[in-house]
């Protein structure tokens, strides 16, 4: 089973210097048909204005990857980490029992992200972050694993639960498969392009909610690139 969600039914809060759209509840926006997807529970598509960002704040207990789809993103956290991670890259945070990070667009263009949260398994833990580049020729035609908590995908950013971040590019009237494991939850995002998944077309940054058990067929109707989040 595929549920679409449509780009226009998300939750959406301006502030002037972000503009977010909320793929699950998050902050103001609450819909308690989603309040998440397994153990997925925020998807935010962020546009974060030139020389602005997030100060200072809290987390704990969550793992947050960022995929950086325009612009970078620069990170700054209280264990010491900096780093700039730039569009097509991925950066990983893994809270743990506290951290506190800022997260700015110091670019001259506007910046634009998802910004994913899971649950994680193993609370308490030591925090942890890192970052990635992950070059689209590599995801061309196929999934390839951004972040995970499996051991067998040590190519991927590390993360403390047992789920995947993959990312793949197709080109028009390209096909990939993939298989949504029983028992799983599956989220997928067209970062970009359009796509039908089975006999459910999608558009650039509408969702789709995908059930355990099901096998989705994605073809492309223009080139697309592809964020999907294989969670428990």
């Amino acid at each position: 089973m595929i549920e679409k969600r449509p780009f226009s039914s998300l939750g959406h809060a301006d502030h002037g210097w972000l503009n977010a759209r909320h793929h699950f509840s998050f902050a103001n926006y609450y819909d308690p048909a989603r309040m998440g997807w397994g153990s997925l529970r925020v998807w935010n598509d962020d546009e974060i204005a030139a020389q602005s960002g997030f100060p200072p704040h809290p987390h704990q207990d969550m793992e947050i990857i960022t995929y950086v789809r325009q612009g970078a993103i620069t990170h700054e956290d209280s264990m010491g980490n900096k780093g700039r991670t730039e569009a097509g890259d991925v950066q990983v945070m893994s809270a743990g029992k506290g951290v506190r990070h800022s997260e700015y667009n110091l670019e001259d263009e506007e910046t634009r992200i998802f910004q994913i949260w899971i649950e994680t398994a193993e609370r308490g833990a030591d925090p942890s972050w890192g970052a990635k580049p992950f070059p689209k020729a590599d995801r061309s035609g196929r999934f390839v694993t951004l972040a995970s908590g499996f051991e067998e995908d040590a190519d991927a950013l590390r993360i403390l639960t047992p789920a995947r971040v993959m990312g793949a590019t197709l080109k028009a009237g390209e096909s990939i498969d993939y298989e949504v494991g029983e028992g799983r939850h599956a989220y997928m995002v067209p970062a970009t392009g359009k796509l039908v998944a089975n006999d459910v077309e999608l558009d650039a940054r509408d969702g789709a909610a995908i059930s355990g058990g099901t096998t989705v067929t994605l073809t492309a109707l223009e080139e697309s690139e592809i964020v999907l989040v294989d969670a428990a």
